[in-house]
């Protein structure tokens, strides 16, 4: 939770965020699926989420490229969000990924309508309001009665 809450920190206030931030969320997030699982289940699902995230990264390269003919890297998408997808590929088995990705992009987009007035950018703060959405899942499933995120 402190990992998010310094990339929510950077991400708003300066529009960048540390690299090293996102390796060790990814290594953290990491470690608590990997005790939740055996390796092998583990391993199967950080490459399949891996995957589903290159899959999503390449689809809006290629809309960013070739439909809108922008810059794909800081126009589109920052390097932090990137890095902050594959970090949470590592979080989860691929059916909770998948549920809390999704949810994530539209708890953001949300948000971000509803603060864009106050913000000084008119990009959005992706991996920062993915961090807030990420702290709040957590938050909930370990102070609630709440089904675990790691059980199929």
């Amino acid at each position: 939770m402190i990992c998010c809450g310094l990339i929510t920190y950077q991400d708003f206030t300066q529009r960048r965020v540390l690299w090293i931030l996102f390796p060790l969320l990814g290594l953290l997030l990491g470690t608590v699926h990997f005790l939740h699982s055996s390796p092998s289940l583990f391993l199967g699902y950080a490459l399949l989420n891996g995957l589903l995230v290159s899959a999503v990264i390449l689809i809006l390269y290629l809309y960013t490229k070739g439909l809108r003919k922008k810059a794909f890297l800081n126009a589109s998408l920052g390097l932090g969000d990137i890095l902050f997808f594959y970090a949470l590929g590592l979080a989860f088995p691929t059916l909770t990924f998948i549920t809390l990705f999704a949810c994530s992009l539209i708890f953001s987009l949300i948000a971000f309508l509803l603060l864009k007035k106050g913000l000084q950018w008119s990009t959005v703060p992706l991996a920062g309001l993915m961090s807030i959405f990420l702290t709040l899942i957590i938050a909930y499933s370990l102070f609630f009665n709440s089904p675990n995120l790691y059980l199929l």
